[in-house]
């Protein structure tokens, strides 16, 4: 599985027991929040086709909701034997229902077109800044972890990744940041070269959905390029939309693991 990940840039896991409960607690936690106003009003986009959810789940740094364990798993094994042992943010959950996408909230004719077409394809971590939005690494994550929360059809908005932009992706990053001090990592202007890459992506790499059911979850490599896909016609979901739980681990400032680690 791990060989799968650093070669393709993702790899879903097969569904296991003690992951499926797991999914089960986060849902209800999940539903909770979700029916919070004050959480719809912050978090609901997209004309209410997506609750983007960040820092939803009342998980602690195991990834523990209350009555549950830690985070159990193979897709966090082998994160863990990969990366370390990191502690787990609160987990976004994302939501997405019939409908997506239709325009978010400020989003010109041009960024909405590329939500359409191309799934808002990005890198995490890439943060648009001011006014001329220009690329920075503001976080520097160790990789994605997602774990589905509701059983949907594969036409629910599944994740996409366009398999083996990572390696694409790390090629423009080191030439972006290799001679430049970590340090100054988030003080430079990345937008060129990733926006070079990402062209290249799309013209060379396979784009690929991930849908995946409670039990199951899926890693994707910190670098690779990634989205949300339209919502097919008549695919069906849960009244609760296509929910997914995402983690994405920050590493700690002070070292070049992120441009270095595998």
């Amino acid at each position: 599985m791990v060989e799968t990940l650093l070669e393709k840039g993702w790899v879903r896991f097969p569904a296991e027991r003690a992951v499926a409960d797991w999914a089960s607690a986060a849902r209800r936690a999940a539903d909770e929040r979700i029916a919070d106003p004050a959480e719809r009003q912050r978090w609901m986009a997209c004309e209410d086709t997506w609750f983007v959810g960040v820092d939803t789940l009342p998980n602690d740094a195991s990834g523990a909701l209350p009555g549950t364990g830690p985070l159990p798993g193979g897709a966090v094994a082998a994160a863990g034997a990969l990366y370390g042992d990191l502690p787990l943010h609160r987990g976004q959950v994302s939501v997405v229902y019939p409908g997506y996408p239709r325009p978010r909230r400020g989003e010109g004719e041009a960024a909405f077109r590329y939500r359409l077409r191309r799934d808002a394809a990005h890198v995490d971590g890439l943060l648009p800044v001011g006014s001329e939005r220009r690329r920075m690494l503001c976080e520097r994550h160790a990789f994605i972890l997602g774990l589905p929360l509701t059983a949907c059809d594969s036409g629910a908005s599944p994740l996409v990744v366009w398999e083996g932009s990572h390696h694409v992706m790390r090629r423009a990053f080191e030439q972006a940041l290799g001679a430049v001090p970590e340090a100054d990592w988030a003080d430079r202007d990345v937008t060129p070269y990733y926006h070079a890459a990402r062209r290249e992506v799309f013209e060379t790499c396979p784009r690929v959905p991930v849908p995946a059911r409670p039990g199951e979850a899926y890693l994707v490599h910190r670098m690779a390029l990634h989205g949300i896909a339209p919502w097919a016609e008549g695919a069906r979901a849960p009244d609760a939309g296509r929910m997914i739980a995402y983690f994405r681990p920050e590493l700690p400032t002070g070292s070049r693991a992120w441009l270095d680690m595998p």
